[in-house]
């Protein structure tokens, strides 16, 4: 495993060095090198240094230029306007580096120096409660940023912190109990989630309906819920069958989603009770909580409510009931403490932003989050329907996770089913591939786009094969495996000797940057970058496909090996990152 430093890094270096030896003073100084649309890249700090040091920056940036050695990695450089740098690398430069990047499992990317252990709370879904649209994003962005930190060399925890505690259990347990078959199974075979998402829903309507319309029932629910936080064991029991089989529907639609959800991982707000009065009791010690009409508070300058007054973050209600602030609280704890975390992420809606920061703040108050350890919320927006409105049915209901994506992989099974016969899929490739087609559009759709924005959830325009889709991107992989399977026996050789096309140059550029992109992906939290940088690198095939023949007409043999070498190494690189996304790249569609 080797990293390999891109041509953006050396480049940089050396005109770093160039400037430490013209102006001792500016001794490591950023020469603040970017992709250019005039050269290669463009240089610009030189501009903010010569004004620093009081001269003038085209005579500074001509002293720079005299002292960069050209040929090998710099082809050329030149001064532009008041004192830019402007400037190509070598045709040979860029093939080397690419081919030091395919002689390596990881295409190079090195491993973050500073990497730690990262606690993800992302796709949590609720006990007995069927998942919607609005499920959708947390799951997605949070398996993408597992993917993406643990590339880079970071330790990552899993953590699902599912809805599984609370007052509606009272009611739901002390139905079951008085009608104990309603969760019994048909058989023994494996039950659907289907099925086990439709007893959950009967029944919870079923103990609605008798608790608003029965005072003793609601009495005896209620004396439930007593009993559940109690720990009572029979209460218990009957709890955790509602845990079992919601767990059974959750897994079957995560399943769907082509994510891999594992059961230690899920840790709902249960697994925290036992660390609820000690998280009151460290609060109230060290005065960060204080006690206000019973309830234990911590207040904040700036968080106030409609009436001007300050609005506290509740962590243990005036009757000893505890709030979300005492379980998210309880979770950090465990999380640094524990499992040992200098970084805890959480993939929460943006409408949620004010508790977290709340809760973070507190904790940084009682020294459980500080300058080692630090706490994030990657804030998504909503998933809107065309009309950029929530996403609903026509009948103005909630939209069903599985309805969506069972509709999703129909259509993509359709688009896949009309190319089926041109590229000889049989019956079972066409169904696999309208999955991963299907499911991969709806993960491309709502990582495509930065996550604090709302998108519109589209699927004629998700299953398209033209535009910003993850089918595009899908068609241009399995577009190069094939070009590749026709090759037959010409092998795919860099040759760093040859003279590049200008669209060979583009796509070897962009294949160059595809490390540091996803150290920046990693540090910012950006999925989206990674889905940007692919559709770039597809539309640069597109048009280097078109200008440079890589079969037909056969180009010369060294020609067509170093193009076969391109288009191997771009085949490469899109795959590594669409299944960074969590998505299938098919070998035929």
């Amino acid at each position: 495993m080797a990293s390999v430093p891109s041509l953006a890094s050396s480049v940089n270096q050396r005109v770093a060095d160039a400037l430490a030896s013209a102006l001792p003073e500016a001794g490591g100084a950023d020469p603040l090198l970017r992709r250019s649309d005039r050269a290669d890249f463009q240089a610009n700090g030189i501009l903010a240094l010569a004004k620093k040091a009081k001269a003038n920056p085209r005579e500074l940036a001509t002293t720079v230029v005299e002292g960069i050695p050209t040929g090998d990695l710099i082809q050329e450089i030149e001064v532009s306007g008041p004192g830019f740098l402007n400037i190509t690398v070598a045709d040979g430069a860029i093939i080397s580096t690419l081919a030091a990047r395919a002689a390596d499992d990881r295409l190079g990317v090195p491993l973050n120096a500073s990497a730690g252990t990262t606690v993800i709370d992302y796709a949590q879904p609720n006990v007995a409660k069927e998942m919607h649209v609005g499920h959708l994003r947390s799951a997605v962005i949070g398996a993408a940023m597992v993917e993406i930190l643990e590339f880079t060399g970071e330790k990552v925890v899993r953590r699902h912190h599912i809805g599984d505690w609370g007052t509606q259990f009272g009611m739901l347990i002390q139905y079951l109990l008085e009608h104990p078959h309603e969760l019994d199974h048909k058989s023994d075979a494996q039950v659907s989630g289907e099925e086990a998402m439709s007893n959950l829903n009967r029944l919870y309507k079923a103990s609605r309906a008798l608790f608003d319309s029965d005072e003793e029932f609601k009495t005896r629910a209620r004396a439930r819920v007593v009993d559940l936080q109690a720990g009572e064991p029979e209460t218990l029991a009957l709890w955790q069958r509602f845990v079992d089989e919601s767990k059974i529907y959750f897994y079957s639609v995560f399943n769907k989603l082509d994510m891999d959800i594992q059961d230690p991982d899920v840790v709902g707000e249960s697994g925290y009770n036992d660390m609820l009065v000690e998280t009151c009791k460290l609060l109230e010690e060290s005065g960060v909580a204080v006690r206000s009409n019973g309830a234990l508070c911590v207040f904040f300058e700036d968080v106030k409510g409609p009436d001007g007054n300050p609005t506290p973050l509740i962590v243990q209600k005036s009757d000893g009931g505890f709030g979300y602030a005492a379980t998210d609280l309880s979770a950090i704890r465990d999380r640094v403490t524990n499992l040992g975390a200098t970084e805890l992420i959480y993939v929460v809606d943006a409408r949620q932003s004010l508790h977290f920061k709340m809760v973070f703040e507190t904790a940084r108050r009682a020294g459980w989050l500080n300058d080692d350890v630090k706490a994030v919320q990657l804030a998504f927006g909503t998933v809107l329907g065309k009309d950029g409105k929530p996403f609903k049915t026509r009948e103005g209901e909630t939209v069903r996770l599985v309805d969506l994506l069972d509709e999703a992989v129909e259509r993509a099974t359709a688009v896949v089913r009309e190319k089926a016969e041109k590229v000889g899929l049989t019956e079972s490739e066409i169904v696999e591939n309208g999955q991963y087609v299907g499911i991969g559009a709806v993960k491309y759709a709502d990582l495509s786009t930065s996550a604090s924005r709302d998108y519109k959830f589209d699927l004629d325009q998700m299953v398209s094969l033209n535009g910003d889709t993850s089918v595009y991107l899908q068609y241009a992989y399995a577009r190069i495996r094939s070009i590749l399977r026709r090759a037959g026996d010409r092998k795919p050789v860099a040759h760093p000797e040859l003279e590049l096309a200008p669209a060979e140059r583009a796509l070897g550029l962009h294949l160059d940057g595809f490390g540091e992109l996803i150290s920046e992906a990693a540090a910012e939290h950006a999925p989206h970058k990674v889905a940007a940088y692919l559709y770039q690198l597809s539309s640069l095939f597109t048009t280097f496909y078109t200008e440079c023949p890589v079969v037909k007409p056969e180009p010369e043999l060294v020609v067509g090996e170093n193009r076969l070498f391109l288009c191997e190494l771009t085949a490469r690189t899109l795959s590594k990152g669409m299944s960074l996304l969590g998505i299938r790249t098919p070998e035929k569609l």
